[in-house]
């Protein structure tokens, strides 16, 4: 279950238009007034889990006072305005739409602002301070700007405003606050990471999918009754969203270092619209179901608009300053020849979208680096990562160390019970590996592509069973490393890699890996005994 709702997770962009779809099917089909009665314990589903895995202690920590105060000025100062300005133009007649466009526009940051900048490679603390500061001041904030706005158009009770903020915001902050202190002191820093941090991620999507589809079941007949409604509503969207990006890009290039600036855009510009839909829900009665269509159609527009920055991101600050060259492994997309790293052609071309990856690991210590390739790449495009790890047939190998063939004495199921024991230490070495790993890169991309479900063993012949598995689950592309040492020897060697690329169908990257110490050899064979 935690794995297929981390798909749902990093591919927002489809699951927020199918519930849009559904609930508006569903509210045609029938009465959508009952639902009214899940929009409490889904806004719940929605905020806490959020406020579980938000360090706030990060607020307390210092350097990048420019960069913080910038972006609340933006935040602030700037964008609530807009919004209100763009809702006086579009929706002059319908202030509750107008109410939603605000609400868009009020709660700055959110999860998503330190996702998107540790895709972009920028400051991820600063990221996290912007995501604790701009939620706080903005639940604080945002009554005041609704009254003080919208007082003229809409009743407005800033005390029953105020009220829902608390239930909605603060609440499931403190709550958040002190489930994660329970489980780090249970658990540990390092347990509550690897096990329990990238859960909840997930289970907020089940609440900001579950409002999404309520919202519209509620509006889906004003929808029939104006078919144009939906496009009325991207209109101003499209007018927000690039000015918000051309703002904060020119602020940050001007003003701030690459890291700090591309924290800034996705601090100014990713809105905590799960928040606002929940106000707009709860807080202004039927009516605020008018205003929670926008923030709905919002959702499409935030998550689609910062996966097309983070393409741009290097066109727009220059590429992230390189790495030290004993930091990371080179890379060729080529079969292992001389120790220097194949040039690539002088026009490359177009790189491809990778949706599906396979990475093979023989669960040595060097093999972290090609791993690491292939959550980069996971990240980037959004792809599922499937770890394979090949098991060398034990009954085979003492048959050609024999001289004869055992394995039709053995029979098939002689032959099972050779290469359990293997199989079986292989599988929980593999899937603690992956576990590990995962907690590592969460913490800088809390929506890591890799999951201990998605953990293959194979027994065979590694080349065989790589190409194979390669071909029978048309992956996009292939992964392994070069140099690295399991328990027996040849397992994921040169050659091995040499065959993959030779035979191999699909792209394959191979990446040259660091020789080991002994000690790391010694430990990765034991991690299989």
């Amino acid at each position: 279950m935690w794995n297929f709702l981390g798909k749902v997770n990093r591919n927002l962009i489809v699951a927020i238009p199918v519930m849009m779809a559904a609930g508006f099917l569903f509210g045609l089909a029938g009465d959508p007034a009952p639902l009214k009665n899940l929009i409490v314990p889904l806004t719940f589903l929605m905020v806490y889990p959020m406020m579980v895995t938000l360090n706030v202690r990060k607020v307390l920590e210092g350097g990048d006072a420019r960069a913080q105060l910038l972006t609340q000025a933006i935040n602030f100062a700037v964008v609530p305005f807009v919004t209100y300005g763009l809702g006086l133009l579009f929706f002059k007649d319908q202030p509750y739409m107008a109410l939603g466009l605000l609400l868009a526009g009020l709660v700055p940051t959110s999860g998503m602002t330190i996702s998107w900048t540790g895709f972009a490679k920028g400051n991820l603390e600063a990221a996290v301070k912007m995501t604790v500061v701009g939620l706080t001041l903005g639940s604080i904030a945002t009554p005041f700007y609704v009254r003080l706005l919208m007082g003229a158009e809409i009743e407005v009770d800033t005390a029953t405003v105020l009220r829902q903020i608390a239930v909605i915001v603060f609440v499931p902050m403190a709550a958040g606050y002190l489930t994660r202190q329970g489980l780090v002191r249970r658990y540990g820093q390092k347990g509550f990471q690897q096990e329990w941090a990238p859960r909840f991620p997930a289970m907020s999507t089940v609440g900001v999918l579950g409002i999404v589809f309520v919202a519209i079941a509620l509006k889906s007949a004003a929808i029939v009754s104006s078919p144009g409604l939906l496009v009325k509503i991207l209109v101003p969207l499209l007018i927000l969203y690039p000015f918000n990006y051309a703002l904060s890009t020119f602020a940050g290039k001007m003003l701030l270092p690459r890291g700090d600036a591309i924290a800034l855009v996705y601090g100014s510009v990713m809105r905590n619209l799960s928040i606002a839909l929940a106000i707009a829900i709860n807080a202004f009665g039927a009516e605020g179901s008018s205003a929670a269509l926008v923030i709905a159609v919002s959702y499409i527009v935030q998550v689609q608009s910062a996966a097309w920055y983070v393409k741009l991101t290097d066109r727009v600050f220059g590429p992230p300053a390189p790495a030290p060259p004993a930091a990371e492994p080179a890379a060729t997309a080529t079969a292992p020849g001389p120790e220097r790293p194949v040039p690539p052609p002088a026009e490359a071309p177009a790189v491809p979208v990778f949706r599906k990856i396979l990475y093979a690991t023989d669960l040595s210590e060097t093999a972290r680096h090609a791993i690491r390739y292939a959550c980069g790449i996971g990240v980037r495009h959004q792809a599922d990562i499937t770890v394979l790890h090949v098991v060398p047939d034990a009954l085979k190998q003492y048959s050609d160390g024999a001289g004869a063939d055992l394995s039709a004495r053995a029979g098939d199921k002689g032959g099972r019970e050779y290469n359990t024991k293997e199989i079986e230490a292989a599988d929980n070495a593999v899937r603690g590996r992956v576990r590990e790993t995962a907690a590592e890169i969460g913490r800088s991309f809390p929506f890591c592509p890799l999951s201990k479900e998605d953990v293959v063993v194979r027994v065979g012949d590694p080349v065989e069973e790589i190409v194979s598995m390669a071909r029978e689950g048309d992956y996009d592309l292939v992964i392994l490393g070069t140099h690295g040492h399991g328990k027996l020897e040849g397992l994921m060697i040169g050659s091995v890699a040499e065959g993959v690329v030779r035979r191999c169908a699909k792209p394959v990257l191979v990446v040259r890996l660091p020789d080991a110490p002994a000690s790391a050899r010694k430990a990765g064979e034991t991690a299989l005994r």
